[in-house]
C-alpha cells in the first residue's frame, strides 16, 4: 500500500513543483541525491573512487517538453562526460531516453544519444541507458540494439525484474552480447504486464540474476536486498564465476554497510549518483522501492 501511495504522488506535478523549490527540499533530498550542479556529482565520484567504488552519473530528467530541451540534455551530458574524462574517473553516465527526445522523434532521440556514446567510446566508457515504465520497453530496446550493432560494449541496457517478459528480452539482449543491468523496476505498472507480489518479483529477480551471471555479457546486478546480494555470492562462488565479469550496483545514499561490505570482498560496486534539479520522480520512486528510506527521513526531520 505505502509502495502504491508514493508512486502515486511521484506523478502529482503540483506536488512536485512544492516539493523542488522548497527550501527544506536539500535537506530531506541529500541522502540520496549529489546536489543541484555537475561539480556536486563529480565530487561525489572522486570520494567514491577513493573508497575503490565505481560510479554512473545521472542528470536528473525525463520527459522533455520539446526538442529543443533534448538537445540542452544532450548537451548537460556531453559536458558530464568531458568532467568524468578530464578528472580520470571510473566512471559512466546514465540516461533516460525520454530526456532525449523519444516522446517527440527517435530518430532526433537517436541522434543525441549516438553523440554521447561516440564520447564515451573515445574515453573508453559506456552508456547506461535506464529503462522506464512499459510504454517505453520496446522501443528504449530497439534503440539500444541499433546502438550495440554500432558502437559494440559502449551501452548497457535497463531490464527489470517485475515485468513478465523479462526473461525473453534478457536471453535476447545475451544472445547480442549487450550488457544488462538488472533491477527489480520502481514504476507503477498494471498486473497485466507486471507480478503484483513482491514475492513473485524476488523470485524472478533471483531466476534472470543467475541466467545473467551465467550466459550474459558483464552483468549488473542492481539490488539493495541482503538477501538477493547473499544469493549471489553465493551463486558467483558455487559456480566460480570470475569477479571481472560482472558488477554489483547500488543506489548513493542507501545500504551504504552492504556496500562496503562488497567491496571488503574485492567484488566491484558501481554507485549510481544523481544530480538536477529535476529530482522529485527519483525520489520518489526510491522512497518507494523501501519504507525503510521514508523512516530514516521521518527521524532526521524530526531531529533538526
Amino acid at each position: 500500500m505505502l509502495r502504491r501511495a508514493l508512486l502515486s504522488l511521484s506523478e502529482q506535478t503540483w506536488l512536485r513543483r512544492w516539493m523542488e523549490n522548497s527550501p527544506l527540499s536539500r535537506k530531506v533530498t541529500s541522502r540520496f541525491i549529489a546536489g543541484r550542479a555537475l561539480p556536486d556529482g563529480i565530487g561525489v565520484l572522486k570520494q567514491l573512487s577513493k573508497e575503490q567504488m565505481l560510479g554512473t552519473l545521472d542528470f536528473l530528467g525525463e520527459n522533455v517538453k520539446s526538442l529543443e530541451e533534448a538537445v540542452q540534455s544532450k548537451n548537460a551530458y556531453l559536458h558530464a562526460l568531458d568532467a568524468i574524462d578530464a578528472a580520470r574517473l571510473p566512471a559512466t553516465v546514465s540516461i533516460k531516453l525520454t530526456q532525449f527526445g523519444l516522446d517527440f522523434s527517435e530518430q532526433a532521440c537517436c541522434d543525441n544519444v549516438i553523440a554521447l556514446v561516440q564520447r564515451a567510446n573515445a574515453m573508453n566508457s559506456r552508456i547506461e541507458v535506464d529503462m522506464e515504465s512499459s510504454e517505453y520497453t520496446d522501443r528504449t530496446l530497439q534503440m539500444v540494439l541499433q546502438l550495440q550493432d554500432r558502437f559494440r560494449g559502449n551501452v548497457r541496457a535497463v531490464i527489470q525484474a517485475y515485468l513478465y517478459r523479462s526473461e525473453a528480452d534478457i536471453r535476447m539482449l545475451s544472445e547480442r552480447k549487450v550488457p544488462v543491468r538488472l533491477c527489480k523496476g520502481a514504476y507503477n505498472e498494471p498486473p497485466a504486464v507486471a507480478f503484483p507480489k513482491k514475492a513473485d518479483v524476488d523470485a524472478n529477480y533471483v531466476k534472470l540474476m543467475k541466467l545473467l551471471l551465467e550466459e550474459g555479457t558483464y552483468p549488473a546486478i542492481a539490488s539493495h536486498d541482503e538477501n538477493i546480494v547473499t544469493e549471489a555470492v553465493h551463486h558467483i562462488q558455487k559456480q566460480k564465476i570470475p569477479s571481472d565479469r560482472f558488477e554489483f550496483q547500488m543506489l548513493y545514499g542507501i545500504r551504504r554497510d552492504l556496500q562496503r561490505k562488497l567491496v571488503a570482498q574485492n567484488y566491484r560496486l558501481r554507485l549510481y549518483v544523481p544530480y538536477g534539479d529535476a529530482w522529485y520522480p527519483y525520489f520518489m520512486r526510491r522512497l518507494a522501492e523501501r519504507p525503510a528510506n521514508v523512516l530514516f527521513l521521518a527521524k532526521n526531520l524530526i531531529r533538526s
